[in-house]
Parts: structure tokens; sequence; C-alpha cells
């Protein structure tokens, strides 16, 4: 009998410290996970996929240039809805800020992309109010390959996200 413990003991060794429930998390590294992202994020990554399919095979550039448009916005949106956090301020009234503005401050790496899609918000507004000319055959090839890229950027960045421990709450001094 002492030497099955002995054994289940020498085991328990050989495999290493079992991690400790207080101590540093140091030897815990991120696991990539799928399906990282909440439902809700998921289902505009997928709205946004089939509306950048649908802007490469739409006739005029307006019509590409503005699906496509909308195809980033969801792409930016799945971004917020994953990462979104609640104003802690008081209520107190506050301009209204795009999409683009609050995307660059909840994921401070898509900035540039933030400021690619925001400064083709006018053309899309023109684009979809059917104005001749707002965007030609280029700028929506352009944008569809842009919206293209970001997405999957985007998807890789919520679908795979390193999961890493959840900080410890710190226990009072006793002192």
């Amino acid at each position: 009998m002492a030497s099955h413990r002995a054994a289940a003991a020498h085991r328990r060794r050989s495999t290493g410290p079992a991690p400790s429930l207080t101590g540093p998390a140091s030897d815990i590294h991120p696991v990539l996970r799928r399906d990282g992202a909440p439902p809700a994020a998921l289902d505009l990554l997928a709205q946004a996929r089939s509306g950048l399919d649908e802007a490469a095979v739409l006739e005029t550039p307006n019509e590409r240039y503005a699906t496509a448009h909308l195809a980033a916005l969801r792409t930016a949106a799945a971004v917020l809805a994953a990462r979104g956090r609640p104003e802690t301020e008081p209520h107190r009234r506050r301009r209204i800020r795009t999409a683009w503005e609050v995307l660059s401050e909840i994921a401070p790496e898509l900035t540039e992309w933030s400021a690619l899609f925001a400064s083709g918000a006018t053309r899309r507004a023109r684009a979809e109010a059917g104005i001749p000319g707002a965007a030609t055959g280029r700028d929506a090839d352009d944008l569809i390959r842009d919206a293209a890229m970001f997405l999957r950027l985007v998807e890789r960045l919520l679908v795979l996200q390193p999961l890493l421990p959840q900080p410890r709450p710190r226990e009072p001094d006793a002192g």
C-alpha cells in the first residue's frame, strides 16, 4: 500500500508542480481559441463577408463602393460588439461620434483603418444618393480590396483571440 502511495506521489512530482491558485501566472501562456468573439460580432463579420461578395458583382461603381463601405462598417461594428465598454462618465450631453472614431479608441491598432474608411464616408453618402460619378470603378475596386483586407484582419483579431488568465483580486493588507 505504501509503495502505491509513493509511486503516485512520484508521478505527481514528475509532471511538475500544479499551478498555484494564489501565485503568479507567469507559467501560464495564452492559448488561441476559435470563437473568442461574441455571437453578435460573429454575425456582423458574416454580414460583412456577404456584403463584400455582393459588392464584387454589382454593376455600377456607386453601388459597389457604397456596399463595400457598408461591409467595412459592419466589420468595425463587430469589433465594437466584441470590445465595446459602457461609458463610465456620468450622463452628460456628448456629441455623437462615428463608429470610426470609437473604433480607434477601442482598438488603437486599427486607427489607420478607421482613418481610411472615415475618409470615404462622404463619398459613400454621395454614392448612396445616386450622385453620378460619386465613385469611379477604380474607387470601388480599391475599396472592395481594402474592406476585404480589413475584414480578414478583424476576423483574425477577434476569432483567434489569446485567452489570458483573469487578474486575481488583491487581498487587503492586514497591517
